[in-house]
């Protein structure tokens, strides 16, 4: 099972490419809360499987109707799917899919269009109605059902395609970001080709500013998965951003001697270097354009900077202890009106222990299987048109 994208990259080439090969027969039952597909495929091997909210993509090989071949399909579902609990099992003489719905409700219809392909049958043994289905039928959105034939329909007659607000802000935030962090590289980038080593001590009172308003700014990549502005848990990019910030303001900011140290500006090149490659990536996505370098180093850079960039906090953090023991910043002692009391360096080794260990297990373990799944779309594609 493939683990949920925000946005399928590779379904535009993946859907030219299935037209090429054979369709094996496929039969289909609901109930309220799943659908049950049974594809009748005998011996299949190397079947590859892709899920996407709205969509099902199928290759294998094995011995259908027209014998030993390669069946694929491609289903576009009437509704929406829970792709991250949807599973297949691969059998001697079938392979049967259990896809989970995201809604419960009764679908009219297993696709999206009216039109029902010739290889696509009702499962009757597995078959189950719900009274008066027809008068609760979901209304039909044409602007779904044909996309590609609305788009060119309002461009022929508005000279333009009308965008969502929804996507526009999408694109002007991941813009601006990337404007930011790329000014920050730059920055840091010509100061230390015109001064050398020498500007390291400086590189806070350089970018500080500007670092702080787009790290801040970032909190609303929380708020976008809440408001269904992208797909996603908003818990991820929560304790990303805090992270970053709780090292940023809270070690940086309110410690004046931490922020002549080498380590910020090591922290600094490694988080922009990790965005402006990031962001472009988001923008291609939004426009439904696919660049394979940029998927393969958005999916890459990560794997020496993310430990780079943990090493030079957990330096920050850990340099900053002796700092918070002599000025007793952000302690509370007893006795006081709350009658708690809390010790600020101890809270700091503690945060380091679980940044390394756990934390960071759990970020790159995170990174590391969205970077299959993402990197076998493109090979699955590729593999489709060939």
């Amino acid at each position: 099972m493939l683990e949920k994208d925000k946005l399928n990259s590779s379904a535009g080439d993946g859907r030219n490419a299935l037209v090429k090969h054979l369709s094996p027969l496929v039969y289909w039952a609901q109930t309220a809360y799943q659908i049950t597909l049974k594809v009748d495929l005998k011996d299949a091997e190397f079947a590859d499987v892709d899920f996407t909210p709205t969509k099902l993509q199928f290759l294998a090989k094995g011995i259908g109707a027209r014998g030993l071949n390669e069946y694929a399909f491609e289903i576009t579902f009437y509704g929406f799917i829970d792709d991250e609990e949807s599973s297949y099992r691969v059998f001697d003489n079938k392979i049967e899919f259990n896809i989970i719905k995201s809604e419960k409700a009764w679908w009219p219809r297993l696709i999206a269009t009216p039109q029902k392909p010739h290889w696509l049958k009702i499962d009757f043994d597995r078959w189950q109605t719900e009274d008066d289905l027809a008068d609760e039928e979901k209304p039909r959105n044409v602007q779904e059902d044909y996309s590609q034939e609305y788009e060119r329909l309002q461009k022929e007659e508005m000279g333009y395609i009308k965008e969502s607000s929804k996507k526009v802000y999408l694109i002007i935030y991941n813009l601006a970001q990337f404007v930011g962090f790329l000014y920050v590289l730059c920055v840091l980038a010509i100061r230390y080709y015109r001064d050398g080593p020498s500007m390291i001590p400086t590189a806070y009172a350089l970018v500080g500013n500007a670092m702080k308003f787009i790290q801040l700014l970032q909190y609303l990549e929380v708020l976008h998965p809440m408001f269904g502005y992208t797909k996603g848990s908003a818990l991820i990019p929560f304790m990303q951003v805090t992270g970053r910030n709780f090292v940023l303001f809270v070690m940086i900011e309110f410690e004046e001697r931490m922020q002549s140290k080498p380590a910020v500006f090591y922290v600094f090149v490694i988080w922009s270097l990790i965005e402006i490659f990031r962001y472009p990536y988001y923008v291609s996505q939004i426009l439904k354009m696919s660049y394979g370098l940029l998927t393969w180093i958005r999916y890459t850079i990560w794997i020496p900077l993310y430990p780079l960039g943990i090493l030079c906090e957990g330096i920050i953090i850990l340099r900053n202890i002796p700092y918070f023991e002599e000025t007793k910043r952000f302690s509370i002692e007893m006795p006081n009106k709350w009658n708690i009391s809390f010790d600020m360096p101890t809270f700091l080794k503690i945060y380091i222990i679980l940044l390394i260990l756990p934390g960071s297990f759990m970020l790159m373990s995170h990174m590391a299987k969205t970077r299959a799944k993402k990197l076998n779309k493109r090979q699955r594609a590729r593999k489709l048109s060939d």
